[in-house]
């Protein structure tokens, strides 16, 4: 990669954070990590990333909030982003589904445990790399 892109992790759990952000860094990215949605939007806004790895179960502000928020800002809207979440397809009896997360506008969806390789390809496809 000529430039290095800027990617920001969004996801309250430390370690699988360090985890996705050791392995994007060994691919060449600059890396950056939010704990919640609210932390999430203020790095979004004090330094727009070229993506987002987006974590749906978070206190303060969920990743359904925190990607309909951006997604609706005209200055944010096309910053790719890579939904991850634990929310099994088949629980219904929660207020995060599988079919949310692909309701909404974010640009790709893994379910956790993702691994590092697939996170690593799909910011790779988000961004035409």
């Amino acid at each position: 990669m000529n430039t290095k892109k800027r990617i920001l992790i969004v996801d309250d759990e430390p370690d699988f954070a360090s985890l996705v952000q050791r392995n994007l860094e060994k691919e060449g990215f600059d890396v950056d990590v939010a704990y919640d949605g609210v932390e999430g939007i203020q790095k979004v806004k004090d330094n727009p990333p070229d993506a987002i790895v987006l974590d749906v179960m978070m206190p303060e502000k969920d990743g359904y909030a925190v990607c309909k928020e951006l997604k609706n800002d005209e200055k944010y809207a096309d910053i790719p982003i890579l939904m991850l979440t634990a929310v099994a397809s088949h629980v219904t009896s929660t207020r995060y589904s599988h079919h949310d997360g692909m309701s909404m506008e974010a640009e790709d969806y893994l379910p956790k445990p993702a691994s590092s390789e697939e996170i690593t390809d799909s910011i790779k496809s988000l961004l035409g790399l």
